[in-house]
C-alpha cells in the first residue's frame, strides 16, 4: 500500500523520476487530487485507465506549467483560448482545443481534441516545472466514484495502484475544473466549476452554449457521465421542503439514514448521522467530497442530501450532487 509523503523537493524529484519511467504519481491540485502520468507516453497513460477502471474512450486533461505551452499540445490556438488562459490560469479552468498530431490517442480518447489546463496549486506547478512536459491527470479515484480532496483519500482509493502520492494538504476548491470547449464554431460549457459561465462570457464577449448531457455532444469530456462522483451508499437529493417527510418515511421503514444538510432545521428523531454543510457555495464545494466520503463510510442504508439553492453560484455543486444521487422519492418504496 502506497502511503502519502509530504511534497518537499526530494519527493518532487522522486515523482519526476517515476513519471519519466512511465509510472503513476498522484498529486494535489486546487480542485481535486490527480492521478498523473507522462502525457506523451501512451503506455504510461494506459496505466491510468487500468488503475481507475476507466473506459479507454474517456479523454484526460493534460496539465501544463503555463500558457506558453498551449502550442505544444494544440494547433491553431484561437485568440479566445489565449484570453481565457491570461485571465484564469493558473486556475480551475480546462480548455478543449484541436490537438496536435503527436498527442497520443490514449490521452484524447481517440478524439481530435485535447483538454489543457494550468493548475493553481504550488505543488502541481513545481512538479510540472521540474518534469518539463505535460502530465495527463484525471481525478485519483475509481471511475465514477467520489473524487479525492486529500492525500489520504487517494491512499484509500488507489493505494495499491499508484507508485507515489504527494501530500499537498486539502484541496482549496474541492470540485473539478470548469471545462470550456473552443474546438468548434461556438464556445461551449461542458462542465461547470469554480469559474462560472458568467465570468467566462465576460472574457469572451459571447454567450456559451450549454451542454445539458453527454448524449447531446459530439465531443466527450471528463465528468459527463449521468452517474459520477457517487458514493457506494444510495444517496437521495431532496428539496428542503420535502426533507422532514422523506426522512420520516425512511426511518419508519427501519433504515439507517444519514443526512447532509444545507441549513439547520427541526428534524425527525432516529437519524443515524447528521452533517451540517457550509452556507456559502465556495465553502460547500470545498467540503462536499470529504462529506460524501465521511458519510459513505458509516455503513448506512441511505444518505439524504438537502438540495442547495438553485443559482449560478451553486451550479457546480448542484451538477456534482445530481450525478452522485437519485431524485427524492425514487428510492423510497411506496412513495
Amino acid at each position: 500500500m502506497t502511503k502519502p509523503i509530504i511534497a518537499d523537493d526530494a519527493a518532487l524529484d522522486q515523482a519526476v523520476h517515476l513519471l519519466r519511467q512511465g509510472r503513476l504519481v498522484a498529486f494535489p491540485t486546487e480542485t481535486v487530487y490527480g492521478l498523473g502520468a507522462d502525457a506523451a507516453n501512451a503506455e504510461a497513460v494506459g496505466r491510468i485507465f487500468a488503475a481507475k477502471g476507466r473506459p479507454a474512450d474517456h479523454p484526460l486533461i493534460v496539465h501544463i506549467n503555463g500558457a506558453g505551452r498551449l502550442d505544444d499540445w494544440a494547433e491553431s490556438v484561437p485568440e479566445a483560448a489565449r484570453r481565457l488562459a491570461e485571465r484564469f490560469w493558473p486556475g480551475p479552468l480546462a480548455i478543449i482545443l484541436k490537438k496536435r498530431p503527436h498527442v497520443p490517442d490514449a490521452v484524447t480518447g481517440g478524439q481530435p481534441t485535447v483538454g489543457l489546463r494550468v493548475p493553481g496549486h504550488p505543488v502541481a506547478l513545481r512538479l510540472l516545472e521540474k518534469f518539463g512536459g505535460g502530465i495527463a491527470a484525471p481525478s485519483a479515484n475509481r471511475f465514477c466514484r467520489i473524487s479525492p480532496t486529500t492525500a489520504r483519500h487517494v491512499e484509500e482509493e488507489l493505494g495499491n495502484s499508484v507508485d507515489l502520492i504527494l501530500d499537498g494538504g486539502p484541496c482549496k476548491v474541492g470540485v473539478e475544473s470548469t471545462i470550456v470547449d473552443l474546438s468548434g464554431a461556438r464556445p461551449r460549457l461542458l462542465r461547470p466549476g469554480r469559474i462560472s459561465r458568467v465570468q467566462i462570457e465576460e472574457v469572451l464577449g459571447v454567450g456559451l452554449e450549454l451542454a445539458a448531457k453527454a448524449g447531446s455532444l459530439n465531443v466527450r469530456a471528463p465528468g459527463l457521465m449521468a452517474v459520477h462522483y457517487a458514493p457506494s451508499t444510495t444517496a437521495l437529493l431532496c428539496p428542503s421542503g420535502d426533507i422532514w417527510e422523506t426522512l420520516r418515511q425512511l426511518i419508519a421503514q427501519g433504515r439507517r439514514v444519514g443526512l447532509i444538510a444545507y441549513h439547520r432545521a427541526v428534524l425527525p428523531p432516529g437519524l443515524a448521522h447528521t452533517l451540517l454543510m457550509p452556507a456559502e457555495a465556495y465553502d460547500y464545494a470545498q467540503a462536499l467530497y470529504a462529506a460524501l466520503r465521511e458519510t459513505d463510510n458509516l455503513g448506512l442504508d441511505m444518505i439524504v442530501i438537502e438540495q442547495p439553492p438553485e443559482s449560478e453560484a451553486w451550479h457546480a455543486v448542484n451538477d456534482r450532487l445530481r450525478k452522485a444521487t437519485v431524485p427524492s422519492g425514487s428510492a423510497i418504496p411506496g412513495s
